[in-house]
């Protein structure tokens, strides 16, 4: 697959070496692609990344995400599988969609895109790297597309998800429950005092 990561932070940085090493084709889009001359893939604007993608990755921080992914216009993403792996927080940490879902705000604002969330209940090393938590752990997809539901599967694949790993929670609306894990991610850590860990669901 050719995926376009949106987005050049820490979350871009970590999947990128992993979607590589399993045989993908990775471009990262940034508003200012000069600015990333040390990239380990190409750095292009946000346009000529989605026009070239066949999977399409939000990785940017959640709260901007609607904003910075509309400003192309919808049309970019008609019939396009979009991952969105964001948690839509403020700088206190508190849901900026306490009644919705970032997921959901991105399906009204890109009608014709097939939304899927998923990598979104854990952080970002945990989730491309299941090595560092005993027993890998659990991963979530949230879709009303099955089509994208099974390109996501593929794509997780990739970062080494085991199908038995990888729960179908149904539906957009699902990721309501995704998104508002956040707060317990959040309260756990603090609890811990570590970042290091992840769901596990023992049937």
């Amino acid at each position: 697959m050719h995926i376009a990561i949106i987005g050049t932070g820490n979350v871009a940085r970590i999947l990128t070496p992993k979607l590589l090493e399993a045989g993908h084709e990775v471009t990262l889009a940034s508003r200012h692609p000069g600015d990333h001359q040390d990239s380990l893939v190409p750095v292009v604007g946000l346009r000529d990344a989605v026009d070239a993608a066949d999977v399409v990755v939000n990785a940017t921080p959640g709260r901007n995400s609607v904003e910075e992914l509309s400003s192309i216009g919808p049309a970019a993403y008609a019939g396009k599988t979009l991952i969105d792996v964001g948690n839509a927080v403020d700088d206190s940490w508190e849901l900026v969609y306490p009644h919705t879902s970032l997921a959901e705000e991105l399906q009204q604002a890109l009608p014709d895109a097939h939304i899927v969330k998923t990598l979104n209940t854990a952080a970002i090393t945990v989730l491309a790297d299941r090595s560092l938590v005993g027993g890998g752990g659990t991963v979530f997809v949230s879709s009303d597309h099955e089509g994208a539901k099974a390109t996501t599967r593929e794509f997780l694949a990739a970062l080494g998800w085991d199908a038995d790993s990888v729960i179908d929670l149904g539906g957009l609306l699902s990721a309501r429950g995704a998104e508002h894990y956040f707060l317990m991610f959040a309260a756990v850590m603090r609890g811990i005092g570590t970042p290091t860990f992840n769901i596990q669901i023992v049937r």
